[in-house]
């Protein structure tokens, strides 16, 4: 099968569209993510404040309105029906075990996770006590802070003065499978952070835990007050348990580009070309940029807007994750100027981040799956879809490729 042009595989991180139909199972005990809805919640807030309702007419020209009421039932209070639709809609359901971005991602690339992660305890000192003997032994680094399930603003707010006084690094988890490290850029180094989080990889490695991630969460600033972390933060990941659509489509010769955190996900396989850029407008530029560098294409282009989840879904920002999906949407007209009849462009999210929810953690929600190109008549409905490697399918196909490991094209 002939190659398509240019494919543009897009992550919204965070932005679900109502709970799926396992939100039950998931969440903290004593409530559960069912009724969690990210684009649902933060439209009703603001189709009744001040500023009036969400204005993302991009989005709902590619049909995400349609795709939010068919995941939920339910039209997004506040927002207007397009008058036509440019791009043909879905959504889609996870089936890998967590609610997470390393499931959600290998699950959009054809490769779901169906095992359980381990997880730390939410417990004070959380981390067991050989595990942070032999972090100790091996790297070096003695003592540490925390050792707790916490928001990282929150915990280097509180920490981070004793972290400067005692140049112990502070660890700290979630409801996610991660082990997250914050230190000193400047005073404990960004060097020496990311070697820890490397030796705290392979120790995790070789033990009885099978953790996600190890995150390095640097940060700048001399008080509580003025603490802040710093766009140098790494992703330690284990690599996916299989072949993706990334690591396919690089076999084949085609050159795979990943913008922002994507190289961390994927543990830095599968592509051709890295490029680290933090904050949205830096992203949008680096997609841009790569797209005018891939010509006539074919090759893939693979960002994650992360903003949408690290900034206002874990800090439950209502007002600031409306603000940065109205700048989102603004800068898709730039976008669909680069486009030729040939190019593929998947917009999608990978799990949910209620900015209305308790606590701080991801939910398990549907997400979009809002196509433009790639042969696909607009205004083409795509339905429910029982699995987010549907999406990796679709770009195999894209591609000439064989099927991914799990998922059938859209369409």
């Amino acid at each position: 099968m002939k190659p398509g042009g240019r494919a543009l595989l897009i992550v919204m991180d965070s932005f679900g569209i109502g709970g799926a139909p396992d939100a039950s199972r998931f969440g903290p005990p004593g409530r559960s993510d069912e009724g969690s809805d990210t684009l649902g919640h933060i439209a009703s807030v603001r189709a009744r404040s001040s500023s009036g309702p969400l204005r993302l007419p991009e989005l709902m020209s590619l049909g995400l309105g349609h795709a939010a009421a068919g995941a939920t039932g339910r039209w997004p209070e506040g927002l207007a029906p397009p008058a036509d639709l440019a791009g043909s809609h879905g959504w889609a359901r996870e089936i890998s075990h967590g609610k997470d971005t390393p499931s959600g991602h290998w699950e959009i690339a054809g490769v779901p996770v169906l095992w359980e992660w381990s997880y730390f305890p939410d417990i004070p000192q959380c981390f067991p006590v050989p595990l942070l003997e032999a972090i100790a032994e091996e790297s070096g680094v003695a003592g540490s802070l925390g050792n707790v399930h916490a928001s990282g603003t929150d915990i280097v707010a509180r920490l981070g003065g004793e972290h400067l006084r005692t140049g112990k690094p502070i660890y700290y988890t979630s409801a996610d499978s991660v082990f997250q490290i914050a230190c000193h850029e400047e005073t404990f180094g960004l060097d020496r952070l990311l070697s820890l989080c490397k030796t705290v990889r392979r120790i995790l490695d070789r033990g009885p835990w099978r953790i996600g991630r190890v995150i390095a969460r640097p940060f700048v600033g001399s008080t509580a007050h003025d603490f802040q972390r710093t766009v140098n933060r790494h992703d330690f990941s284990v690599p996916p348990p299989d072949s993706t659509v990334l690591d396919q489509c690089k076999d084949a010769g085609y050159p795979v580009i990943g913008l922002g955190k994507i190289g961390d996900i994927f543990a830095h396989r599968g592509l051709t070309e890295e490029i680290r850029a933090s904050g949205h407008p830096a992203l949008w530029q680096a997609t841009l940029d790569a797209l005018d560098r891939l010509g006539g294409g074919p090759g893939l282009v693979v960002v994650n807007f992360v903003d949408f989840d690290m900034l206002y879904g874990h800090r439950r920002d209502v007002p600031g994750y409306a603000a940065a999906l109205e700048s989102f949407d603004a800068a898709l007209p730039a976008l669909w100027e680069r486009l030729s009849p040939r190019d593929l462009v998947i917009i999608t999210a990978d799990h949910g981040n209620d900015p209305t929810w308790p606590g701080t953690d991801h939910t398990r929600e549907q997400v979009p799956v809002l196509v433009k190109g790639g042969g696909v008549a607009p205004g083409t409905c795509l339905g429910g879809r029982p699995t987010f490697a549907d999406i990796g399918a679709t770009l195999a196909r894209h591609f000439g490729l064989e099927p991914t490991v799990s998922g059938q094209p859209l369409w």
